[in-house]
């Protein structure tokens, strides 16, 4: 598998600089599970696309503190690409902003959560029964599914914590690319955006880690076209 990287992750802060990229920590989390995959990234947030989807057999959208309700033209652009991608029924994977940003470029809606941030280790719900945790930061959700779009997972404070379209569109609000160290450095950088309860109930959850692994299989499923 060749896999296509769209990083739209804007934070150029001095706490980014000291950890690593989105470029590299999809790959990372994808190679536990599949360790012969390649992969090939595009900086989207600084208007780096991809000239051809031919080379590609999917894409994964990387997550961002960036809005999709932003309107600027890297973003926009980004909309357009997805719904290219979906037309060609390439595999689509998107978590936080690439799944709110897949959501709005095929007719959805974004807004803000109405309980406020989800920060720290949430379990997300399948709704066959099963439950993976996995570490959250979010400020907005999606309100509105696009079209033939299908929930498939819940949330604390979020109904639509993933979603499918078909064989070739799976999402996820959450960061299952987040190391339980990097997620529990962020939330002490974050804690005055948070707010003390938020921050608190996040330091909690840190009594247990994330299920990248088990998370990383199924998003290699979903790619090889195996399971959604």
């Amino acid at each position: 598998m060749h896999i296509a990287v769209l990083v739209t992750n804007t934070d150029e802060s001095d706490f980014a600089q000291a950890w690593p990229k989105d470029g590299e920590k999809f790959p990372a989390m994808m190679r536990k599970v599949r360790p012969d995959w390649s992969f090939e990234v595009f900086l989207v947030k600084d208007g780096e696309f991809p000239a051809s989807l031919e080379a590609f057999d999917g894409v994964m959208i990387t997550g961002s503190p960036h809005s999709v309700n932003s309107g600027d033209a890297w973003v926009t652009r980004l909309f357009a690409l997805i719904r290219e991608i979906a037309a060609a029924r390439l595999p689509m994977f998107g978590a936080c902003f690439g799944h709110q940003a897949i959501a709005m470029a095929l007719g959805g809606r974004v807004g803000k959560n109405p309980g406020g941030w989800v920060h720290g280790l949430v379990d997300m719900q399948y709704r066959d029964g099963s439950s993976l945790a996995l570490y959250a930061s979010h400020s907005e959700q999606v309100t509105a599914l696009p079209e033939g779009a299908e929930v498939i997972a819940s949330g604390p404070g979020c109904d639509v914590a993933g979603f499918v379209i078909g064989d070739h569109v799976k999402t996820t609000q959450y960061h299952p690319e987040m190391e339980p160290d990097f997620i529990a450095a962020l939330t002490d950088y974050v804690a005055d955006d948070l707010g003390e309860e938020v921050t608190l109930k996040a330091r909690e959850s840190f009594a247990r880690q994330a299920d990248m692994g088990p998370y990383a299989e199924r998003i290699a499923r979903f790619f090889e076209g195996k399971s959604a």
